[in-house]
């Protein structure tokens, strides 16, 4: 039987939306949540299926703190292309993810999987 193993960091993450629909939109920040699921089909010596402290640092080395998501990448960082993007680079390193979920703000995320 396979675990989920789950990792929630905050970053404190200021941007903009590019193609926003309405008035342009002026450069702003929220406190972002990020969940990654990671499936685990068997557990180490130690009763873990991953490391959260290295699944942790992998997040802060990815994606700083306090920083302009729109000067790390080329696409308009919007929740749902966040979590696509982040779930692209931590499935390079860890293939058995499951998903990743980004959340704006309270209440207001997104998450993407493949099928």
């Amino acid at each position: 039987m396979p675990w989920n193993v789950i990792v929630k960091k905050q970053f404190n993450w200021a941007h903009f939306l590019t193609d926003y629909h309405g008035s342009p939109e002026p450069i702003h920040g929220h406190t972002w949540t990020v969940e990654i699921h990671i499936k685990a089909h068997q557990l180490d010596a130690g009763g873990m299926g991953f490391d959260f402290i290295e699944l942790d640092n992998f997040l802060k080395d990815l994606l700083p703190d306090y920083t302009l998501l729109n000067d790390i990448v080329d696409f308009s960082p919007s929740a749902e292309n966040m979590a696509k993007w982040i779930y692209e680079k931590v499935k390079e390193k860890y293939p058995t993810l499951l998903k990743v979920v980004v959340w704006e703000k309270e209440g207001c995320g997104a998450e993407y999987w493949e099928d």
